[in-house]
């Protein structure tokens, strides 16, 4: 078996060195050439992680079409707002699973990435999954113990899940896509208004709050999608909130934190120097609660203080000082 993974940043490098025992060959392909020359010349991702030796399976691809085609497995790990342009050009010569790792939501459209798959390359839904969780890039290429949700048709789903499992990398399988998606994408707003508050120095009693009223909000748009309730609070959704709005290698709630310390966005961007996700879905969030009036109080107090200039501090009081109400 082959695997193939679109993006060569830190998370599609991370799951290409873990996956290596699995597969025979992973090939990676990539915008970034240098990328891969560093990978083809020195067996290193130079620009992710200088530090960690890769695996000599893992082979990079400058051509995207070859990476298909040479795959029997392909994992999609590019930002979600350039995955329609990337793959519009791709032709599947047979059916085979195509499993997104990316997490946000499209802002023009409105649509999960499983749903941009299947438009652009034309392919049945059944072999279309979300891989989701609480997994940072870095401990999962060191070795470190993570769990994830393989996410999509249980039967193409059992065999998937043996070769995508290791001894460090543990894989549990669910029919819902959406709810799996929707969680790895609106989690990452939750975890910039977690660091907001850890910026203004607020505690740990607001960012519990913060994260328990994510959660809700998160609930009601998998809800929104047609995902299913109890996905939400499984490892792609409160799994996936609790580690990206606490954990120190969480590039939004770093994003967030410098945002509450006064920086403006794109110093704050150019000082992660890596793509923020929480920043471009919190767009498309926003957008659809006005387009569905779905309220989503700390979703949309994310993007004023990000797109409206609007001040963290009055941000955080506007939320404390809502119409009182029933929690649920």
């Amino acid at each position: 078996m082959n695997l193939s993974i679109i993006g060569a940043g830190s998370w599609g490098t991370a799951l290409a060195q873990v996956l290596s025992y699995n597969f025979k060959n992973v090939f990676l392909w990539d915008i970034d050439t240098q990328v891969l020359k560093s990978i083809e010349d020195y067996h290193k991702n130079e620009k992710y992680h200088p530090n960690v030796m890769l695996a000599h399976n893992i082979i990079p691809k400058f051509d995207i079409q070859q990476a298909f085609d040479d795959a029997d497995v392909v994992i999609v790990a590019i930002p979600t707002q350039y995955i329609r342009q990337t793959l519009k050009n791709v032709k599947l010569k047979k059916e085979k699973p195509i499993i997104s790792a990316s997490k946000g939501i499209e802002i023009d459209s409105l649509k999960l990435v499983s749903n941009i798959i299947q438009e652009t390359i034309e392919i049945d839904l059944r072999y279309i999954f979300a891989l989701s969780g609480p997994s940072f890039a870095k401990e999962v290429i060191m070795g470190l113990p993570t769990a994830v949700v393989l996410a999509g048709n249980i039967e193409i789903g059992k065999d998937l899940q043996k070769y995508l499992s290791t001894k460090t990398f543990r894989v549990y399988l669910s029919d819902d896509v959406v709810g799996a998606e929707v969680g790895g994408a609106v989690k990452n707003v939750i975890a910039i208004a977690g660091g907001i508050s850890d910026g203004l120095g607020f505690g740990n009693n607001a960012r519990a709050g913060l994260i328990t009223r994510g959660l809700y909000e998160i609930s009601k748009i998998a809800n929104f999608y047609g995902g299913k309730p109890q996905t939400v609070y499984g490892l792609s959704g409160l799994g996936d909130l609790i580690l990206t709005a606490t954990g120190d290698l969480s590039r939004n709630r770093r994003f967030g934190m410098l945002i509450g310390k006064g920086y403006n966005v794109e110093d704050a961007i150019r000082e992660i120097g890596q793509v923020v996700e929480g920043y471009t879905t919190a767009k498309a969030v926003d957008k659809l609660s006005k387009q569905y009036n779905l309220d989503l109080p700390i979703s949309q107090m994310v993007y004023k203080v990000l797109y409206e200039n609007l001040d963290p501090k009055v941000a955080a009081e506007m939320l404390m000082m809502r119409d009182l109400k029933t929690e649920f």
